[in-house]
């Protein structure tokens, strides 16, 4: 079993990778301080996973929450359903929240035990590839609102980040195809040799060889533990991360969320963000190319929706959380393994390559 940790100080908190973390043997008894649990899951997961997880809290007082699946319902009305549960069911300070499923129920239970009578601690167990290799690790909580995605939420970092890696087998194809656009994104981002494995191992990948996706998960548990060590609250090289997802969000919020998957957004965004970063000079043809094809390789898109334009696009972008002083921020790859944050580049330059 691989073990990392998210190095925060008194704050700091393992991450765990194995075969049957949900059947047997999970660490997860260790990070319950008190007998009262709230699980938080969806339609979709808990038929899979629920009852797996109960028995193995079979000596301490469990009940649930399940909403309804998809990145529609991060809304915060279920994040109110969450609270109401929890105060109707007298849970205190000493309950522990797990959440189990995939970003949606990662971020929204851990948004909710952010809030719930000021904090409560909670277990992130993530059950697809995005949640896994991303949002699990590094305590963004958040919901969405209509005008912007994750706008309401707060820093917040779990006791423990639990990744089964047999839940992948259940995983959907095109759900895992998202899931590998986060993964890309740290090859891409700030580790060259990693998405140079990525183009080596692609057809093992594809294939759901299970030793090479443990490897290929620890390495982007690791990129993220690491990262989020030196900048907990995106002040500075955490931003990075966000490569590809400035106009991935707007893709999500003018389309409706939902209809296209966060890693099919932000796969397209990365491709945005690699054309203009050639078109500025600072990214080779070459290296474009590659990032083009890696992405097409796992049948993600590569094109803006045709129904936005550049106004769009821009209204979103515009509302942007890495924004400062009304200046649009953006991640750009200037090489693969490397990228930077520039607030330099104008709207008609955007213009040209949204539209």
């Amino acid at each position: 079993m691989a073990n990392l940790v998210v190095d925060l100080d008194d704050r700091s908190y393992p991450i765990y990778i194995d075969s049957g973390l949900l059947s047997d043997n999970s660490p997860i008894t260790s990070h319950i301080k008190s007998k009262r649990v709230c699980i938080v899951t969806n339609d979709v997961v808990a038929p899979l996973y629920l009852a797996k997880l109960k028995t193995q809290l079979a000596d301490f007082s469990v009940d649930e929450v399940v909403l309804p699946d998809g990145e529609a319902e991060k809304t915060l009305a279920n994040f109110e359903k969450i609270l109401s549960h929890m105060l109707a069911g007298a849970h205190g300070r000493d309950t522990t929240m797990i959440a189990l499923g995939g970003g949606v129920i990662g971020d929204i239970t851990g948004f909710a035990a952010a809030c719930y009578q000021r904090g409560v601690p909670f277990i992130q167990v993530p059950t697809t590839l995005l949640s896994q290799v991303d949002s699990s690790v590094g305590g963004k909580t958040a919901v969405n609102h209509p005008l912007g995605k994750n706008m309401i939420g707060a820093f917040y970092q779990p006791q423990a980040v639990i990744i089964d890696t047999d839940s992948l087998a259940t995983l959907p194809v095109r759900e895992f195809n998202a899931g590998m656009a986060e993964v890309i994104k740290y090859g891409i981002l700030g580790d060259g040799e990693f998405f140079t494995w990525l183009e080596q191992n692609k057809t093992h990948i594809k294939a759901g060889d299970k030793a090479v996706l443990a490897t290929m998960i620890e390495r982007c548990c690791q990129c993220k533990a690491d990262i989020v060590a030196s900048d907990e609250t995106e002040a500075g090289v955490r931003a990075l991360l966000n490569l590809g997802h400035t106009f991935g969000h707007a893709i999500e919020a003018e389309m409706g969320y939902g209809v296209w998957l966060h890693g099919e957004a932000v796969a397209t965004g990365m491709v945005l963000a690699s054309t203009l970063a050639e078109t500025l000079n600072l990214l080779s043809p070459s290296d474009c190319r590659r990032i083009e094809a890696l992405i097409a390789y796992f049948d993600l898109p590569i094109h803006a929706p045709e129904t936005m334009d550049f106004e769009a696009f821009i209204k979103h972008m515009r509302r942007d959380k890495k924004n400062l002083a009304g200046k649009v921020r953006l991640i750009v790859p200037t090489a693969i393994g490397h990228s930077e944050i520039r607030d330099d580049i104008s709207e008609d330059v955007l213009k040209q390559i949204l539209s």
